[in-house]
């Protein structure tokens, strides 16, 4: 059995986020943030998850209860402050433009995807706002983690929601 990449292990917490949305209704998408470094710079000798987050739109009302912004505001709870500098964000799905924009205003160092999303993806589908050299903070980027995974569990959402539709 192959190791798993530190990346490959994150997305897999990732994963686990976007399955319990899964369980609840909600659009699968999951995503955890990583400490990775302290903000002088010194690395962690341990990468620790510091925020959770999975979709929640449908059962909280709100536009704004996507994956990464609630755990955009648990870690910045947990850190005490708005910059994310030092942190790894780790999404099962391609952010949209609001969590692009959130993740670059957040000043996180680095973003990890899962799958690509053609239709409203903001990290290189449609537009990158992640790595926009005009803005003042570009995050890395690194796609394709677990990709085939993220693709499934979205693919068999929406296999299931169409199912249900053509029954009733």
């Amino acid at each position: 059995m192959k190791k798993l990449t530190a990346d490959e292990k994150f997305m897999k917490a990732a994963l686990r986020e976007a399955r319990k949305a899964y369980r609840i209704g909600e659009t699968p998408i999951g995503c955890v943030i990583v400490r990775t470094r302290l903000y002088d710079g010194t690395a962690l000798s341990k990468p620790e998850i510091i925020a959770r987050g999975h979709n929640r739109r449908n059962t909280d009302k709100c536009t704004l209860s996507h994956a990464e912004i609630l755990a955009i505001r648990r870690a910045s709870r947990k850190l005490g402050d708005w910059r994310l500098e030092g942190c790894t964000l780790y999404v099962t799905l391609e952010p949209c433009q609001m969590c692009a924009g959130a993740l670059v205003q957040s000043r996180i160092d680095r973003v990890v995807i899962g799958a690509m999303n053609p239709k409203a993806g903001s990290a290189g589908s449609i537009v990158n706002l992640l790595e926009e050299p005009r803005f003042n903070h570009q995050c890395e980027v690194t796609r394709g983690v677990l990709r085939e995974e993220c693709e499934a569990l979205m693919k068999g959402f929406f296999k299931e929601i169409r199912a249900r539709k053509d029954q009733a």
